[in-house]
């Protein structure tokens, strides 16, 4: 499942290595044994010394999360990204930093992102006084996300603290994710309010001091690192499946309630038809998609050991949790609560 073809390997169809500058030792810094977990992800140990090649959105997500088991640190993404100067994160990174202003380094870097990772939103919002920094990986297949949205929200951190001072600070950091157990942690980091279970990975940026330039500012630099970005993605034509595509619009309405096939349909930009042929090729209906993607994300907030069963059934679509608990049922033939239990011994 997590393996990477040669053509994987030889075109950006997922991150440029470039995110995981430094991840070699960072994990050993940790106490892990960086052989393990890099062999688990199915990932070659020199692609990592290799910035301009691709690492699947797979196994990258991946990786991040099990450094984070195998190490017990599991604000691992959160300090990973504390530490990641921007130009370390090679291209992306030098197109920030080559901006005009704090303000033009947030937009190039967000025009450019599409080219650094794929499958990926990354969008910035004008509220007005100040700006919203959105940031989410939408490949349906993987599910763990965590470690990699705080890594990259502390790359974000970083490139503006670059521009604007040590001490700059965002009005408010969100994530998509549960609460962890050490949340006191991101405040420290990111030296500002934190809020958990949010719609979008986000920075809110106020815009008062964003016109300040950019210490290292070259335009002609720019315009080669722009180049160059683009260049690698010439001759890639990275799709994600139709599955895959449906999988990520169920899971981002799960929230809003039961997922309706003619709005999944429209946000793909297909007829309702359409997709459920093209779901019944891979021997699929929507009924059955929508059932497989709240059991994967069932057994991942089980594992927030924080957050209760009853906004698990929320989270997940359901309007009673006694719904949700009758699915999971089904699904395990155990209680949610007695799933969670037996996974604590």
């Amino acid at each position: 499942m997590f393996g990477q073809t040669d053509a994987d390997r030889n075109s950006n169809r997922g991150v440029l290595a470039a995110a995981a500058s430094g991840l070699s030792d960072f994990i050993i810094s940790k106490g892990a044994d960086v052989d393990r977990v890099l062999g688990i992800c199915h990932i070659d140990p020199e692609l990592l010394q290799r910035p301009t090649l691709s690492l699947g959105l797979t196994n990258y997500c991946q990786v991040l999360e099990e450094a984070a088991r195998q190490s017990g640190c599991d604000n691992f993404g959160l300090h990973y990204g504390k530490q990641f100067k921007p130009q370390s994160l090679g291209l992306i990174g030098y197109i920030g930093l080559c901006s005009s202003s704090a303000e033009a380094a947030l937009q190039n870097v967000v025009n450019a992102f599409p080219f650094h990772q794929h499958n990926t939103l990354t969008r910035l919002v004008d509220k007005g006084e100040y700006y919203r920094f959105d940031y989410q990986v939408r490949h349906g297949g993987i599910l763990s996300k965590r470690q990699d949205a705080e890594l990259t929200l502390g790359m974000i951190l970083n490139l503006l603290r670059h521009g604007l001072g040590k001490n700059w600070a965002p009005r408010e950091v969100h994530f998509e994710h549960p609460r962890p157990e050490h949340w006191h942690e991101h405040c420290k980091v990111f030296d500002a309010p934190v809020y958990f279970d949010q719609p979008y990975n986000s920075l809110l940026i106020g815009k008062s001091s964003l016109q300040r330039s950019m210490p290292e500012q070259d335009q002609t630099l720019l315009l080669v690192m722009q180049d160059a970005i683009r260049r690698l993605n010439v001759d890639n034509i990275s799709q994600q499946s139709v599955v895959d595509r449906a999988r990520s619009q169920v899971r981002q309405t799960l929230t809003l309630g039961e997922p309706v096939l003619d709005d999944v349909a429209d946000k793909m930009g297909m007829s309702p038809s359409s997709l459920q042929r093209r779901l019944r090729e891979q021997n699929l209906t929507f009924t059955v998609l929508v059932d497989k993607v709240r059991c994967e994300l069932a057994t991942h907030y089980l594992q927030q050991q924080q957050l209760p069963i009853s906004e698990m059934a929320l989270l997940l679509g359901y309007s009673e949790v006694s719904a949700f608990s009758r699915a999971f049922r089904r699904w395990f033939a155990v209680s949610p609560r007695q799933w969670r239990q037996e996974r604590q011994h």
